[in-house]
């Protein structure tokens, strides 16, 4: 089995927790920082549903004032900046280098598809270590539409040259894998911890605990190339 993948990137490919230390010494508690990360999903959804559109960018500082607000806070413009640049210097998850290696010995072309722009995906990825692994990096703005809306994966089938049905949609989140469903993608879910996958969402193809899981799955020894 081979062809091509498609990644989501923030949690699915590179850890936010590497954020934690900046919203512990800004709100004094890191786990701020999930409940930060929701609110922009949310405000990013409701882009998404009313057919309005913000970047990912502007959604990531809105979602940052709503959280300040509700906790009774104004953090300083240098704070605020220090927590959305971090955002460009996220690690990987240390499955991922390892996982990529064996599914491009394999004979899978891999690729990215993330809400965050194209200049910060490529920043995010490059600082990663992961940009050579890829052979496209994908950015919803670049239609206008954010996941889990379906022309950000038919924008991807699209540009190469191939089906929705033959893409397979790589995500740590249910309601990525229900957008990609939607679209008519092949899916395959990783469970990292605290992700789970809702009873409501089509059941993906494939269920990894990470990217290496999946290569395991995807990916028989004899098939990969020394």
């Amino acid at each position: 089995m081979s062809g091509i993948i498609a990644f989501d990137v923030n949690e699915t490919l590179l850890d936010l927790s590497a954020l934690d230390l900046q919203f512990q010494s800004s709100f004094g508690n890191a786990s701020v920082r999930k409940e930060w990360f929701g609110e922009a999903l949310k405000q990013a959804f409701v882009t998404t549903i009313t057919g309005t559109y913000f970047d990912f960018g502007a959604i990531a500082t809105s979602a940052l004032l709503v959280v300040e607000e509700r906790h009774e806070m104004c953090l300083s413009e240098q704070q605020r900046s220090r927590i959305l640049q971090t955002m460009r210097k996220l690690p990987p998850h240390p499955d991922v280098k390892e996982g990529f290696k064996r599914l491009r010995n394999g004979g899978w072309r891999l690729v990215a598809l993330t809400n965050s722009t194209l200049e910060v995906a490529e920043l995010q990825l490059e600082n990663a270590g992961l940009r050579d692994f890829l052979d496209h990096v994908f950015s919803a703005d670049s239609v206008h539409r954010l996941k889990p809306a379906s022309e950000p994966y038919e924008m991807v089938a699209r540009e190469l040259g191939m089906g929705t049905a033959s893409l397979l949609f790589v995500a740590a989140h249910s309601w990525d894998i229900a957008g990609a469903a939607k679209a008519g993608c092949t899916t395959a879910f990783l469970a990292r911890p605290g992700q789970v996958l809702d009873v409501l969402t089509p059941r993906p193809k494939f269920i990894a605990s990470d990217v290496t899981d999946l290569a395991n799955q995807l990916v028989r020894p004899e098939h990969e190339v020394a």
